[in-house]
């Protein structure tokens, strides 16, 4: 690909002289993702495999759902084993491959593949639940458009403790290349954190890695702005521990291989700024949120139906 319809040609002519291909023109449906163009946007959508999914787990008749997860209830340890462990096995990994155009419901089937091992029939109806919002949201797919800025930044959050289960955190991040989402993450992180300040330093060391990795991608390919990466975190004690020289003994605790977080900031090859937690879009990774606060974030996050961009 490329904004050069000449040299493009002249690369294919050259490549159609030592391999055997077919140039079949602008992309329209490939590995279960289609492209649907939208005015100067395209949509990636995997309809298809969302109706085959809902078809084969015969959930076709499901009422929709407005969100993916409950607020009031998360999932606990219950001796209620699932009779068919294997279609919940099944679906759940399905539901992995969508999460590559649907990230809306990255934080949900990151939760459901913690259970892969022994689900219960609670995590079954989890399951069910994030079907059901499925079923309501058919033709949504990631966005993609024209952007005259080509600057990286990206969200990090934390939501401290938040496994009623181990009490382990699960970090999440979002990472833009102008007004484009092209990387975003939701997992569980290793090691328990003694404090909030821990947990989201550790969420933006996650990050601080896949943006290290998308600006050598960006430098091959010759499209790197050479401007330092911002990144945003909503907590004051994570970001003060990027800058500060001194490292205080209530943070002795935090491993060692989090530091390079410091050194990249000290060489000012990325920014980390405070943000307010109601701008925090990497929050609908951390945690279930309610309708209207996750309906808001997910149009942030460039989630949308094949309409007309404006």
């Amino acid at each position: 690909m490329g904004n050069d319809s000449k040299l493009v040609d002249t690369l294919l002519h050259r490549l159609a002289t030592a391999f055997k291909i077919r140039d079949l023109g602008t992309p329209g449906f490939f590995l279960g993702i289609e492209m649907v163009s939208a005015g100067d946007c395209v949509i990636l959508s995997q309809r298809r495999y969302m109706s085959d999914l809902l078809g084969r787990s015969g959930m076709v008749a499901l009422k929709p759902l407005s969100t993916h997860a409950a607020v009031t209830k998360s999932a606990t340890p219950s001796d209620d084993l699932f009779d068919n462990p294997t279609q919940y096995r099944r679906i759940v990994g399905a539901l992995q491959y969508l999460t590559i155009t649907r990230l809306d419901l990255a934080y949900a089937v990151n939760r459901l593949c913690q259970f892969m091992h022994t689900p219960t029939t609670e995590h079954w109806g989890l399951v069910k639940r994030v079907l059901r919002y499925i079923k309501g949201t058919l033709d949504y797919g990631l966005r993609l458009t024209p952007s005259s800025s080509s600057g990286i930044h990206a969200f990090s959050d934390s939501d401290w403790a938040g496994c009623p289960i181990d009490r382990k955190s699960t970090s999440g991040f979002a990472v833009y290349l102008g007004s484009n989402l092209i990387s975003w993450l939701s997992k569980k992180q290793r090691t328990v954190a003694r404090s909030s300040t821990e947990a989201e330093y550790k969420a933006l060391a996650d990050v601080f890695a896949e943006v290290t990795w998308v600006v050598s991608l960006l430098r091959e390919l010759g499209l790197y702005s050479g401007g330092p990466a911002t990144l945003w975190c909503d907590n004051l004690g994570a970001t003060y521990l990027c800058a500060n020289p001194v490292f205080h003994a209530r943070t002795k605790h935090v491993e060692i291989d989090y530091h390079f977080v410091r050194g990249k900031v000290a060489s000012e090859e990325f920014v980390v700024n405070y943000v307010f937690t109601a701008d925090q879009f990497a929050d609908i990774f951390t945690k279930p949120l309610s309708a209207p606060r996750f309906t808001a974030l997910r149009d942030k996050l460039n989630v949308a139906t094949a309409q007309p961009c404006a």
